[in-house]
């Protein structure tokens, strides 16, 4: 199940990023994940399984340009592979097609992750060494929505 985020998810949502730490995300980005749940958070999900959540990924909008930013993409370690991520992505390309202002659909990710966004149809638009923190590369990446 994909629902709105909550408050009371925040602990949960640190277990998941501190359990794809260090393979997917720097520990220093630790803080800025909770900079961005605490003040810039637009719209945000999670995904449940029973009574367990199993991920969570977020939208930013930038109407003003016609774009939207997928962000903070964290799924389980045990449950990667499984179609979950694809699910989630899925659901929240459908929430900003909903807004005909935005044109264009934004990820900025890493060397490490941008092969699935590949797969679901995004293009590479930038690479940039180093830039999330040592060995974590910027890959920016969008897709046309209309």
């Amino acid at each position: 199940m994909i629902r709105p985020y909550t408050k009371q998810d925040k602990e949960e949502l640190l277990y998941l990023l501190r359990l794809n730490t260090p393979q997917y995300f720097a520990p220093a980005e630790e803080a800025d994940f909770l900079l961005y749940l605490d003040q810039h958070l637009e719209h945000y999900f999670v995904v449940e399984d029973g009574d367990k959540v199993i991920g969570c990924g977020g939208i930013n909008y930038f109407p003003e340009a016609g774009l939207a930013r997928i962000s903070w993409d964290i799924i389980h370690p045990a449950h990667q592979g499984k179609g979950i991520g694809r699910q989630l992505l899925a659901h929240r390309i459908d929430v900003v097609r909903s807004n005909p202002t935005i044109r264009l659909l934004q990820v900025r990710t890493t060397q490490l992750v941008y092969p699935f966004y590949e797969k679901m149809g995004f293009a590479l638009e930038k690479v940039e060494k180093d830039f999330w923190a040592e060995g974590f590369d910027l890959y920016k990446m969008h897709l046309p929505l209309r």
